[in-house]
């Protein structure tokens, strides 16, 4: 069995058991249980940054040229993006969305044939500008994906409010202001590498294919997209767009960078899908 194989199915574990101490956490309300689920979260992030270095190492350009790769850098960017929030947040049950979708990625990955390398790649994803690009857009999708969870729970917790349903999940909810403050730190954050992440791969397109934008479906529904948070950054800035608002522009601009992630790969021919990167 390769190294690689080997760090990967290890970070599956990882993440598996941090998603169970941290279930524990919320349920049970244990402070060690809460220590350890961190901890654990930590340590499955540094195998997965090793598994990840592993792979470019091995097959020299950034490991998201098939859908198995793409799924594992993806859930890297979301696990190491909530890390960070980590540090001013204690939100158990965040942390047992993020921890529980890094091991339904791998998992998938793995079923799809986990780190497998692509052959024949073309000669321009060795070019520079295609890692940047990469990171940028993927971490920009990962403050994303927080603030849809961030969303999804200030939803929950306001239908429990309204029908005076206060069950035990209710009291481990962070309160209705702190994830809307969640939801406009990731869109604050999200906004501008999804930005960058643009510019950089209009630029990489230029290099690649000889035009910074050619109407690709990738690029169409990426501009959609860009344009569902732009629309929903404007509206918090100038109208004081709050709240239940904000937390259902959060799900559906999610579900549009879902699309323009998963859909257009699997379902629409274009440059951008995972088929082109076999070279030719």
């Amino acid at each position: 069995m390769s190294t690689d194989l080997l760090l990967y199915q290890g970070t599956l574990l990882v993440y598996l058991a941090a998603t169970v101490l941290y279930l524990v956490d919320v349920i049970r309300q244990r402070p060690q249980a809460g220590l350890m689920s961190r901890l654990a979260l930590l340590a499955g992030f540094v195998l997965h940054s090793a598994t990840l270095l592993t792979l470019l190492l091995a097959l020299g350009y950034t490991p998201v040229t098939n859908l198995p790769q793409a799924l594992g850098f993806f859930a890297w960017a979301v696990v190491g993006v909530f890390l960070l929030f980590q540090l001013r947040y204690r939100l158990a049950v965040l942390g047992a969305f993020v921890a529980g979708l890094g091991c339904i990625l791998l998992a998938v990955g793995e079923l799809l044939g986990g780190s497998s390398p692509v052959r024949q790649l073309p000669p321009i994803l060795h070019h520079w500008l295609f890692p940047v690009h990469v990171v940028l857009a993927f971490l920009g999708d990962a403050m994303f994906a927080l603030a849809f969870a961030a969303g999804i729970m200030y939803l929950v917790q306001e239908r429990m409010l309204k029908s005076k349903s206060f069950n035990a999940l209710y009291y481990r909810l962070p309160s209705l202001d702190q994830l809307d403050r969640i939801n406009y730190a990731c869109l604050t954050w999200g906004f501008p590498l999804l930005t960058l992440g643009m510019i950089t791969g209009s630029i990489w397109a230029d290099i690649a294919w000889g035009s910074y934008w050619n109407w690709d479906p990738k690029q169409t529904w990426g501009l959609v997209t860009w344009l569902l948070y732009a629309a929903m950054l404007h509206g918090r800035l100038t109208v004081g767009w709050r709240g239940r608002r904000a937390a259902i522009f959060a799900i559906i601009g999610f579900l549009a960078l879902m699309f323009s992630f998963l859909g257009v790969n699997l379902l629409m021919h274009g440059q951008h899908a995972f088929s082109s990167f076999q070279g030719g």
